[in-house]
Order: C-alpha cells, then sequence, then structure tokens
C-alpha cells in the first residue's frame, strides 16, 4: 500500500503476515527490487524478513497507492497487478474514494462483520462506514494528528513544531507547546468520539475499528479521557491488507 507518507508492506506466506514500512523509494532502489523478484531472490537490505526467504522468480506484487507518481515506479515489474476502486465490492463507491479508506472498510467488515465503522489515523485522519448490506455509508477526512501538529510549526512565525506526546497532556497548559498539545489532541478526541456516537445512533453496537499509523496515540488518548469508548474499539494494523487480501482471492 502506497500511503501519502510511507511505503506499507505486507508479505503473505501460508497462514502468517509479515508486515513493515519504509519511506518512499527511489527508482533506482526500485529497478533493484524488481531485479531481485526476477531471479527469486529477496532483497533482504530492504525487507526485515528474517532467515532465509526462499520465493518463486517474479514474485506476484499486488498494489494499491494514494501517490500516482509512486505508483509509476512499480509498473515495470512484470507481475504487478494494481488494485483499484472497480475491484471492490463496496456498494455506492464515488470516484474520489480514496483506495486505501475502501480497501480498510472492506477488510473490516469481511473479518469483523457489517455495518462497521473504520477510524484511520494516518496522515489524515479518515472516517469510512458501510452498512450491513456492504453499501458506503459515507465518511468524513480532516488532518491528522501529525499533520496538524506540524502545520502550525511550518505555518505561523512563533509557534514551534511539536511532536506528538506518548500519553493524553495536560487539558489547561502552562506553556505554549503544551497548550498546541492540548488544542489539537483534546479536539480530535472530541471529534473521534463524536463521530463514534452519531455513527452508534445509526448503527447501534456495530463494530468501530481503529487503524493508521498514530492508532496507538488515539487509542491511548480514549482510555485516559473516554475508556468506555476505548472498551468497544478493536486496534487492527492490518485492515488494508486484510482488505487487499480478500479482493485477491475474489479474484
Amino acid at each position: 500500500m502506497i500511503g501519502n507518507s510511507r511505503l506499507h508492506w505486507a508479505a503473505f506466506m501460508g497462514e502468517t503476515l509479515h508486515t513493515w514500512d519504509t519511506n518512499h523509494l527511489p527508482a533506482a532502489l526500485i529497478k533493484e527490487i524488481i531485479q531481485c523478484w526476477g531471479a527469486g531472490r529477496w532483497p533482504q537490505e530492504v525487507f526485515p524478513l528474517k532467515g532465509t526467504v526462499s520465493i518463486p522468480r517474479y514474485l506476484p506484487l499486488y498494489l494499491a497507492s494514494v501517490v500516482p507518481i509512486q505508483t509509476q515506479l512499480w509498473q515495470e515489474y512484470s507481475e504487478v497487478r494494481i488494485i483499484t476502486l472497480d475491484q471492490i465490492p463496496l456498494g455506492g463507491i464515488y470516484p474520489t474514494l480514496g483506495i486505501d479508506r475502501a480497501l480498510a472498510v472492506w477488510g473490516a467488515g469481511n473479518i469483523w462483520g457489517w455495518p462497521v465503522l473504520v477510524i484511520d489515523a494516518g496522515t489524515a485522519l479518515t472516517f469510512t462506514g458501510a452498512d450491513e448490506n456492504h453499501q458506503l455509508v459515507g465518511g468524513a477526512i480532516l488532518p491528522g494528528l501529525g499533520l496538524q501538529l506540524k502545520s502550525l510549526g511550518q505555518k505561523t512565525a512563533a509557534l514551534p513544531e511539536i511532536e506528538i506526546p506518548a500519553t493524553l497532556p495536560q487539558r489547561f497548559a502552562l506553556n505554549t507547546a503544551a497548550a498546541i498539545q492540548s488544542g489539537i489532541i483534546y479536539t480530535v478526541i472530541a471529534g473521534v468520539r463524536d463521530f463514534i456516537s452519531a455513527w452508534w445512533d445509526s448503527y447501534p453496537g456495530s463494530s468501530i475499528l481503529l487503524t493508521g499509523g498514530d492508532r496507538t496515540h488515539i487509542f491511548t488518548y480514549l482510555q485516559a479521557q473516554a475508556p468506555e469508548f476505548a472498551a468497544k474499539i478493536t486496534v487492527e494494523p492490518n485492515l488494508i491488507f486484510w482488505g487487499m487480501h480478500s479482493i485477491v482471492n475474489i479474484q
């Protein structure tokens, strides 16, 4: 999965799923990886799988992407198979729906049941819901935690760029850095709780899945501020890959 910030990888080997992340890779390195796969070798210097890994020559690569420039770099590989929206049997998909959102909600619904709401805490924080008929209900998009914190540091003259704190900060802060953390985090958590409440008003008791790179931060804050919400949320980092795996099996 080619995301806005990184490449997210999964290797399915029997019943075992290996996952890892890398930065977006330069064209020269991608060519080296393609050569390795063509020769039946695993490029260990890039992908941290331990031990000797035997793979077939021209290993199939299933790819979904929200970054067209990165997608083009992988199209030189003869066995790349790009997953597109029209392959996902989710009703009500609109043309500009992110493939990552569609795959995540499809994977969540297939494993945890329908209806389902997926909260993806990545570069963007997204909400995507689907009903019991596998029909897209809709969702929302806003800047993620890291993006909000960075934007104040980059777009203002006096405010610093702040890291995401490991624990819920003090609400009423006594310094600028803590005030930024408080303002963004408490507002985001209030929004997450509101979206969950609204979803449960329409679909009582349905599954809520939390995924994405900042999932642990969001979940930790919810546990501290609203443990009754956190107790009903499933944290699953691999929703997109379970969605991709399902699509591949359907094909």
